[in-house]
């Protein structure tokens, strides 16, 4: 018996499309754009396959990698900037990190200071006459 009813949009092209839209970063809306699909098509296919749910979020995470991978292979090649930037980040218990932090004694937080107004005495300034008011 023949299959009754549309034929589904989720095609193995539109499937690519979406894993290559999340295998830099996309959010629902762009991969949903780019596939030329609606949001509730994909929630729907999601629904019935959640395998694809998990690949969905392991595709996302590609970026990062790639970023973290482009950074080890800059560190290797000796850029000094990139290194540098790396420890600040992730060497910051090493004391690597540039942030400065104040605190009070012992590392407690700074109490703040009372600020003192002192009024000028202008007694013996004899160049100045009371103004006369009408």
């Amino acid at each position: 018996m023949a299959d009754i009813g549309r034929p589904t949009v989720m095609t193995e092209e539109v499937l690519r499309k979406l894993e290559d839209a999340y295998s830099n970063d996309a959010t629902d809306l762009e991969a949903c754009f780019l596939a030329n699909i609606s949001k509730s098509t994909l929630y729907d296919y999601q629904q019935d396959n959640p395998d694809f749910v998990e690949r969905k979020k392991a595709l996302k995470e590609m970026t990062k990698y790639r970023a973290k991978k482009n950074i080890k292979e800059k560190i290797q090649e000796g850029d000094v900037d990139t290194s540098k930037w790396y420890v600040e980040r992730k060497g910051k218990d090493e004391g690597f990190s540039n942030r400065q932090e104040l605190s009070g004694p012992d590392g407690k937080e700074l109490q703040p200071q009372p600020i003192m107004y002192v009024q000028r005495d202008d007694s013996n300034n004899q160049d100045q006459k009371p103004k006369e008011t009408d």
